[in-house]
């Protein structure tokens, strides 16, 4: 069915009118084939075949009017939709629809996509129709990809070409188990093609204002909902508070120092089970759960956008759970000066403990 998605819209480029001038939007529609790699020993059984599908995306030209496009070199912003065809029945296919940005390389030529988004699995989890899909443990999955390309716009007329690598990521964050996630590695191929005839003037670049490299203090709030690695068990709330300094190194870049507690009550209900279904361990059913940590991390701001990383140590780690090593990724929107929302993904290396929602105070 894809398949033939892409032959009509590379037949309906060809048959629409030619044109010359710049675009202030694109289409570009791209199909691709790759591999899933083996992460997690677990998902043997799932990797069956190559999984190929395609990405559809609408993107619109910055010409530059804003300093933060001309900072970037012009980027595109848009939405696209990927469809994925896991090769196997108990997979299934899925769907994602995202927001992304694409930031230009060696005079326009290399494109690099970065998308954010949901993905819909048309088979999930099911204890009872189908139960070897420990992948995916909800139907809705949290989802980047990137998408490196070389690209050639209007070779003929409004046409042009695009090839590269796909990467792309579909996991629920621990929301509900099991949840060993997928990620795809892909060859793709495609066009794009100009959807309108107004021709992009882009800003001579002009002195550009320096940003305040002063340290700024930051309060954060982040919660959300997910479940102990037991399927079938209730969802249970976890909280974090951050406190921590960053430093601009330039427009683009800065660094953050900081601490944080943690309180899971899904982490609560593993301390309690495991006492029970595994005596021999030995477990203490009345270990502590809550959890400090300390951090270092990496911001890459984009306009009022911004994407975060941090890798933690707890310093107070009163049971072992995952280890004592975290990671984070994220995005941060600046709704002004001070005042921040954030959403992320908490892991130990690759396995994601929890989806975060929250809000944050920058002074």
């Amino acid at each position: 069915m894809y398949r033939l998605l892409v032959w009509g819209f590379i037949v309906s480029f060809f048959v629409g009118s030619s044109q010359t001038k710049s675009s202030s939007t694109f289409l570009d529609v791209n199909y691709f084939r790759g591999s899933i790699p083996i992460h997690n020993v677990d998902i043997l059984h799932l990797v069956q075949g190559h999984p190929e599908g395609v990405v559809i995306g609408w993107n619109h030209r910055t010409d530059g009017k804003k300093e933060w496009e001309q900072r970037y070199n012009y980027p595109d912003y848009g939405a696209s939709f990927m469809f994925q065809d896991l090769k196997n029945e108990v997979l299934g296919n899925t769907f994602g629809f995202y927001g992304h940005f694409n930031f230009y390389f060696l005079k326009r030529r290399l494109m690099l996509r970065v998308g954010q988004g949901i993905v819909v699995a048309t088979n999930p989890y099911d204890k009872t129709s189908n139960p070897k899909n420990i992948a995916f443990g909800s139907k809705l999955l949290a989802s980047p990809y990137l998408m490196l390309n070389y690209k050639k716009p209007n070779i003929l007329g409004p046409i042009g070409i695009q090839s590269g690598v796909v990467l792309s990521h579909a996991s629920n964050g621990n929301f509900s188990a099991p949840n060993t996630s997928v990620n795809t590695i892909a060859l793709n191929i495609g066009m794009n093609y100009d959807l309108d005839t107004k021709k992009i003037l882009f800003e001579e670049p002009k002195e550009m204002l320096e940003v305040s490299k002063a340290l700024k203090y930051n309060v954060v709030f982040r919660s959300g909902l997910n479940q102990t690695d037991v399927v079938g068990t209730q969802h249970y709330p976890f909280y974090s508070l951050a406190a921590y300094v960053d430093k601009r190194l330039n427009y683009f870049s800065g660094f953050q120092l900081g601490v944080e507690a943690f309180v899971s009550y899904a982490l609560k209900e593993e301390i309690n089970y495991r006492s029970i279904a595994y005596p021999n361990e030995h477990s203490n059913p009345n270990a502590d759960f809550k959890r400090i940590g300390s951090f270092l991390g990496y911001e890459l701001f984009i306009n009022q956008w911004s994407i975060t990383s941090q890798v933690g140590y707890y310093l107070y780690y009163p049971y072992d759970f995952e280890g004592r090593i975290y990671n984070r990724l994220g995005l941060k929107y600046y709704f002004n000066e001070k005042v921040f929302g954030v959403f992320s993904v908490k892991s130990h290396f690759a396995k994601a403990e929890s989806l975060e929602f929250g809000i944050g105070i920058r002074l």
